[in-house]
């Protein structure tokens, strides 16, 4: 089954450049070409050509093939409907058969390598009644299987390399033949690149990735300089499915566009003048104060470890809680100024701030017995938000209490993981201090990962609490318009001011 990738451009009127797609099934494809070379443009002819023919799923990080689904009927999945689903959905996409495109680009990068790793692992995974054969093309392949570890977890790094790799070395045998285009082959990992036994090699202008192009190609090392010549949309083919022998091609065209073309030039308007000056510098309003959201009922989650420890140290306590409960209990008002301070003291001692809620809890628990404060014992969803409270006043002065209750009140509403930053912030800005980086965050969450207390900053901002500006030196400052105060600007990269102690394994 033949398609036609284009023009043989070896010699003038060379005919048209055929593809055969049954044989692309059993050897997979490789496209390289530095960024505005015509990967897209190709992978998009490629995609057009064989869409009647062969059922086709594209891994999309920029949203491009988007508009497939117009005139060839893709349907195009958003890949924020969570992990589980997109695990259902890959599953659902085998067994009807049904062409896809894998939109990824509402997502920063951990969470592309996280949604692509899961939706490829189930296409290989699916019952083997379904293995039907589909093209499987994933653009900016070096995005999902980096050739080094990047910034991302190594958790996801993981998870999309042995999604590729399974992919490019067992998928033929399930009927997935991949196809992938990356902008540098030194990028790419080499043990899923070296799986292709296809190649379409388009513009490169750096020595190490043309030396390594020719190497594909069985070129010589002094016709690797051909690569710099040659035009957008132009590609030297090679393989049992393209041509036995290294042959230049010139794509041809398509039928459908990306919703993001090449930008164009087009006059600028009429500037200079004051209205304009005045628009631009004009400041910038703060959202106006939002009443608070009305928190809905849902169904109650299943008890967690640390429930079941908190049920099982009461059980154990069943005879000490008579005694306490036999004699008078403390006023509300008492009890509440007694459970802070027993935090705040427990928190203050040595490496307290990073040892496990569990043990926290427990030392809790004693300590109240000790103090003999009657009445039931607190709740641990009571426990921790007390925590919250005093991680986040640790170091600062007295605030006003007034907006302090207040900002107690709208941390109530806010899930768990996001209560101890927005306390932080509350407090830093009623201190008039600066906001706390992203790493003094993890410190008074126990933690020393400044990149999970950088994700729990980005779910306060949507959620809309919390408003964030950042200057032109990339110093961030914190408002919270609910409170109508703001922290200082401060480097959200930037070294913690707040010292804890480290645990022993670092």
């Amino acid at each position: 089954m033949q398609i036609e990738l284009g023009q043989n451009s070896s010699v003038p009127g060379g005919g048209p450049a055929m593809m055969d797609v049954e044989e692309l099934l059993a050897t997979r494809l490789l496209v390289q070409g530095n960024s505005g070379s015509g990967k897209s443009h190709l992978l998009r002819r490629i995609l057009e050509q064989s869409a009647p023919y062969v059922q086709q799923v594209v891994i999309d990080p920029e949203g491009d093939f988007a508009s497939l689904s117009e005139k060839f009927g893709h349907v195009v999945l958003d890949a924020e409907r969570g992990l589980a689903d997109l695990d259902a959905i890959a599953r659902r996409v085998r067994q009807h058969r049904v062409s896809a495109v894998l939109n990824l680009e509402s997502l920063d990068a951990e969470m592309q390598m996280r949604a692509a790793g899961t939706f490829l692992n189930a296409l290989f995974e699916c019952e083997r009644d379904f293995w039907f054969p589909a093209l499987v093309v994933v653009d900016e392949a070096q995005l999902f299987a980096p050739a080094v570890a990047g910034e991302v977890s190594e958790e996801a790094r993981k998870l999309s390399l042995g999604a590729m790799t399974n992919l490019m070395c067992r998928g033929r045998k399930r009927g997935l033949a991949g196809i992938i285009a990356t902008q540098r082959l030194a990028k790419l990992a080499k043990n899923v690149a070296a799986e292709a036994s296809n190649f379409l090699m388009g513009r490169t202008f750096l020595d190490i990735d043309m030396v390594r192009a020719a190497d594909l190609l069985g070129l010589e090392r002094r016709q690797a300089e051909t690569f710099r010549e040659l035009a957008r949309g132009h590609f030297v083919a090679l393989g049992p499915a393209l041509s036995r022998r290294p042959l230049p091609i010139a794509v041809g065209t398509v039928e459908t566009q990306p919703r993001a073309g090449t930008p164009k030039l087009m006059p600028l308007p009429e500037q200079g003048t004051d209205e304009t000056r005045e628009m631009v510098l004009a400041p910038v309003p703060v959202e106006a104060q939002r009443p608070l959201a009305e928190r809905r009922p849902s169904a109650a989650p299943q008890p967690t470890t640390n429930e079941i420890l908190e049920r099982l140290v009461r059980e154990r306590a069943v005879s000490a809680a008579e005694d306490e409960a036999a004699a008078p209990g403390l006023p509300p008002e008492e009890r509440a100024a007694a459970f802070r301070a027993i935090v705040a003291t427990m928190l203050a001692e040595g490496e307290a701030l990073f040892r496990s809620e569990a043990v926290l809890y427990q030392d809790f628990l004693v300590r109240c017995r000790i103090e003999r404060i009657g009445g039931a014992p607190l709740s641990l969803a009571e426990f921790r938000f007390l925590q919250a409270t005093a991680r986040a006043r640790i170091g600062r002065g007295e605030p006003d209490i007034e907006r302090w209750e207040t900002a107690e009140r709208i941390a109530r509403d806010l899930p768990e993981e996001q209560q101890l930053v927005y306390l932080a912030f509350a407090a830093a800005a009623l201190a008039g201090g600066p906001c706390p980086s992203d790493l003094e965050l993890a410190h008074r969450a126990g933690t020393h990962s400044a990149g999970r207390a950088r994700s729990r900053v980005n779910h306060l901002e949507k959620s809309g609490h919390v408003v964030l500006r950042t200057d032109i030196r990339g110093n961030r400052a914190a408002n919270l318009p609910d409170l109508g105060v703001e922290t200082a600007a401060a480097d959200p990269r930037g070294p913690s001011t707040f010292a804890p102690v480290p645990d022993a394994a670092e």
